[in-house]
């Protein structure tokens, strides 16, 4: 389906770029298991947004000098070839990375001269396949709808993969995901535009600084464990 030209109906399948003559796979989606983000900045300008993950649970069982090590081959795609023979591009080959949807972010002004200015936001998720979608609405919400980072993280999560299903986190409060979302009247309109939308639980861990004067502003993910944590500056 092509672009709709308003928003009062649903995009549909994006269509793909062009990748060159090597035919794009769609290989299986693999459930996470245990990642964890960490957003941090300290008071001599340094930052990082870290994703991290073993991928299942013990990863690989095996451990080196205290680190498991990761079966991150299980994100490559396990059969190498589709239904009719053609070659699946995320298939495990030697000197290839494997595919992946984690997305530690640093967003930054732009200076008046049009070079990189300062940092403005760090932020990540965990989520497996959905990290993109996690972190999308993470920086929408903060660029575009001036949410500071505690809200940003904390409001519904949503998103699509590039299929007809409209993820709507049926796991947050707002959400009447009873009768599969039949009763919430989110659900209700976007169903009346068009989508297929899925009330499954979207369990985001996300993570968010935001650059406010001299110091900073955090957000951690209400659906997980993580906390902001910081000191005053001196």
């Amino acid at each position: 389906m092509p672009r709709s030209s308003t928003p009062a109906t649903r995009w549909g399948t994006a269509r793909p770029g062009d990748f060159g003559s090597v035919p794009v796979g769609t290989g299986q989606q693999q459930a996470e298991h245990g990642t964890s983000d960490i957003s941090i900045a300290d008071k001599y300008g340094n930052a990082a947004s870290v994703t991290t993950t073993v991928e299942s649970a013990f990863g690989s069982f095996h451990m080196v000098d205290g680190f498991l090590l990761n079966n991150q081959l299980t994100d490559f795609s396990a059969e190498p070839f589709d239904t009719d023979g053609t070659p699946v591009a995320n298939r495990i080959e030697a000197g290839k990375r494997p595919r992946s949807s984690m997305a530690p972010t640093l967003v930054f002004d732009c200076a008046p001269d049009g070079s990189r200015g300062p940092l403005s936001f760090v932020t990540g998720s965990p989520g497996g396949s959905v990290i993109i979608q996690f972190v999308v609405k993470t920086l929408v919400a903060m660029l575009d709808w001036g949410l500071d980072p505690q809200q940003a993280v904390s409001i519904i999560n949503f998103g699509a993969a590039n299929t007809p299903i409209t993820n709507v986190g049926g796991e947050h409060p707002s959400v009447d995901a009873s009768d599969d979302g039949d009763r919430d009247p989110l659900v209700q309109r976007l169903r009346q535009m068009g989508h297929q939308v899925s009330v499954a639980p979207l369990s985001s861990g996300s993570s968010a600084l935001a650059h406010a004067g001299s110091g900073w502003i955090g957000g951690a993910d209400p659906r997980r464990e993580g906390t902001v944590n910081g000191d005053q500056p001196r």
